[in-house]
């Protein structure tokens, strides 16, 4: 068995990203800024309208620019089997699309995540959000996906692009924490165990988590100092032994689901065991 690594670093994600070597990472997943804090952005906080500030790193000049040169560097990263997951809403969403088409990348999915219980709108101008948008890309069409997996995860059917997947509570203050249920879902169908996984966006450290709990190696970026903080410290907090460790809510959905899960476990041991071998004097 590989021992798994993470790491995660404090800084701006380009100039982070040019450190990486080319062709190194099996997947990305990008929650990137929305670019919606600042005087013209109002949100809700105790059922009153304010003006909405995450922080200086969601205050961005021009966020088209922004988004070209960090998908660029993670492209570049990206393995040639590789995918890149991009979160975001439509404030964001259309710019990341656009990208992905210029740098003539391969768009696998937009999937929707639905949000059932998503906050209500205190504003009678517009229909309550409920959604966020994940763009799935490659370099190639040959990319690798765990359909079996997914299809599993799905009840023994064919996994559709609309994911009803609850908001969580936030373990952590980052205003833009994600659910560790979508993070496992992204992972499981988008890599293998002992696979690399990057975040150029770590914010609060979930996708480190859930990559370290599904032994996967991790490289994360975070540039905003106190969250840096609370992201290492919920990663090293987590521990693993060395063994996959699913979410309760997944493994309580089926126990066929469990068998084949255990199965796809036991295949990483005895071909990580194979290789031992093969490599052996």
């Amino acid at each position: 068995m590989t021992n798994i690594t993470t790491k995660l670093q404090l800084g701006n994600c380009i100039e982070l990203l040019r450190e990486v070597p080319s062709g190194s990472v099996n997947q990305i997943f990008a929650d990137p800024p929305y670019n919606l804090s600042g005087a013209t952005f109002q949100t809700v906080k105790s059922g009153k309208m304010v003006t909405c500030d995450k922080g200086n790193w969601d205050i961005i000049d021009d966020i088209h620019r922004f988004n070209e040169e960090w998908v660029k560097e993670c492209i570049r990263v990206l393995a040639a089997d590789g995918t890149i997951w991009i979160s975001g809403t439509l404030h964001n969403h259309p710019s990341i699309g656009v990208i992905l088409k210029k740098l003539n990348l391969w768009i696998i999915n937009d999937v929707i995540w639905f949000k059932r219980n998503a906050a209500p709108l205190l504003s009678k101008n517009r229909l309550a959000p409920s959604t966020e948008l994940i763009w799935i890309a490659s370099k190639t069409k040959k990319y690798y996906f765990d359909y079996e997996t997914a299809k599993m995860i799905n009840g023994g059917k064919q996994m559709r692009n609309l994911w009803e997947i609850n908001a969580e509570k936030h373990k952590t203050s980052h205003p833009t924490e994600k659910p560790e249920s979508l993070l496992e879902r992204i992972i499981l169908l988008g890599s293998k165990q002992g696979d690399t996984i990057l975040d150029p966006f770590a914010g609060s450290g979930t996708t480190g988590v859930v990559a370290k709990r599904l032994q996967r190696h991790f490289i994360g970026f975070e540039i905003s100092p106190d969250y840096f903080k609370i992201a290492l410290n919920r990663i090293n907090d987590e521990k693993t032994e060395n063994k996959v460790v699913y979410s309760e809510k997944l493994l309580k959905q089926s126990e066929q689901l469990n068998l084949f899960l255990e199965e796809k476990a036991n295949e990483y041991k005895a071909k990580c065991f194979e290789d031992k071998v093969k490599s052996e004097p």
